[in-house]
């Protein structure tokens, strides 16, 4: 078991690059798959995640060749139908990309239902009518997503709320089908953008990526390509947070500015002083956090995976704010947490109220999920003392080289790796 040991009161300094974006990174992956040749992929993170569907992709048969930890090309000519069991697919939400994968190529697909974290009800219904639509006969059998046809057709595809992952696995799907799909009602993530390039990069149709209206016409065979992937707009967003919640001065390099306006604006609002630069954004805070109020919504809204991130910044900020959910039904259940380290929160439903404190407190935590588990981490930046997070496991599935990091930025954070005998070894940055 590991764990993270904070020495919290420091102000953060310095430059930290983004690396690849983990929800991009987890779709486009898979997405190789779909043509029948070699693709190169550059940027990606050397996250959990991201080793766990590289570990699937090798069982299904395809060469895998890492040319470092950040660029992989993947062959995927000796790959075969076949199912992808539970032991694979239950330890990460983006398994279910096989199906769309699989279905779109060998127009068969048996993958177990997938894991990830736990925050609410995420059924996979979207997902089913959409493969449905294409003309395949998809149902869950034995806690196996089952989806065969013939053939695949295009079809109008109307999503009755937006739903990223659904939107994904349809797309992944379409672009070998005959004829015209169009995704009404799509969501317009920036990682969906960048799938949609992928797969026009290895010679599909896809246009209309990032509006609410996606289409997609089938063309024949797919071919290899070289494809670098964008920046992770969620890890940009979280020490942007980070910079802001413990005050200093932090450029956040290698990021798309853009994908962070909905961050930027809130913290403008709360106090912080933001710079934008072509491919950088410069967090400076040294006065006082102000109240707001932040509801996180698909797209270009506040996102979901920003705000347990955001609930630390707005528990030290003077006055009382609304932090709504407007995604998941279950996304508080890190405050507990919270309120361990001296918050004042009350959660009622999808709303939050936060009454800023003068300080938290450092005590042992844990993360309950992979934002959780960032956000405990910044609670640990700012707090007096010391503390320790527990279940770091989540955040290595969406943050490459954390400590380190943090550590450039004059944080005081360990990985302490306690072992069978009950003693703690310690792993500084260095």
């Amino acid at each position: 078991m590991e764990n993270f040991v904070i020495q919290g009161g420091h102000e953060l300094f310095g430059e930290v690059n983004i690396s690849g974006a983990k929800n991009a990174a987890v779709a486009i992956l898979p997405a190789a798959l779909l043509c029948d040749d070699v693709v190169r992929i550059e940027n990606i993170p050397n996250i959990s995640d991201v080793s766990l569907i590289i570990h699937i992709l090798d069982r299904m048969g395809a060469g895998i060749k890492m040319i470092n930890s950040n660029t992989i090309e993947i062959d995927s000519r000796s790959v075969v139908c076949q199912a992808v069991p539970d032991d694979l697919a239950s330890h990460f939400r983006a398994s279910y990309y096989l199906v769309g994968v699989m279905l779109g190529r060998f127009k068969s697909a048996e993958v177990a239902m997938p894991g990830g974290c736990d925050f609410g009800t995420r059924p996979i219904d979207l997902h089913l009518k959409g493969f449905r639509m294409l003309g395949a006969d998809a149902n869950i059998v034995n806690g196996m997503v089952c989806a065969n046809a013939e053939k695949l057709v295009g079809s109008s595809i109307y999503m009755d709320q937006v739903s990223v992952g659904a939107t994904i696995n349809v797309m992944l799907a379409a672009v070998l089908a005959r004829g015209l799909t169009v995704i009404e009602n799509a969501a317009k993530e920036p990682h969906i953008v960048d799938l949609a390039n992928f797969l026009n990069s290895m010679g599909a149709d896809v246009r209309g990526a990032g509006t609410d209206v996606i289409k997609i016409r089938g063309v024949e065979k797919l071919h290899g390509c070289s494809y670098s992937i964008i920046p992770d707009q969620i890890e940009a967003g979280t020490y942007m947070v980070a910079a802001a919640t413990c005050g200093g001065d932090v450029l956040v390099k290698n990021i798309i500015p853009k994908h962070l306006e909905s961050i930027s604006a809130k913290l403008i609002e709360a106090g912080a002083e933001i710079i934008e630069y072509d491919d950088a954004i410069r967090v400076t805070r040294f006065k006082e956090l102000t109240r707001c109020n932040v509801k996180t919504m698909p797209h270009p809204g506040f996102p979901t995976d920003m705000q347990p991130q955001m609930a630390v910044l707005l528990s030290l900020s003077k006055g009382t704010s609304i932090l709504t959910e407007g995604v998941w039904d279950s996304r508080f259940q890190y405050v507990s947490q919270l309120l361990k380290m001296g918050a004042d929160i009350q959660v009622d439903g999808k709303i939050a109220v936060i009454e800023g404190v003068k300080e938290l407190t450092g005590v042992k935590v844990k993360a309950t999920d992979l934002r959780a588990g960032a956000a405990m981490i910044i609670a640990g930046l700012a707090a007096r003392g010391e503390t320790i997070v527990e279940n770091v496991v989540y955040v290595d599935r969406g943050y490459e080289d954390v400590v380190e990091k943090l550590s450039a930025l004059g944080a005081d954070i360990k990985r302490i790796t306690v072992n069978d005998a009950d003693t703690e070894t310690v792993q500084s940055a260095g």
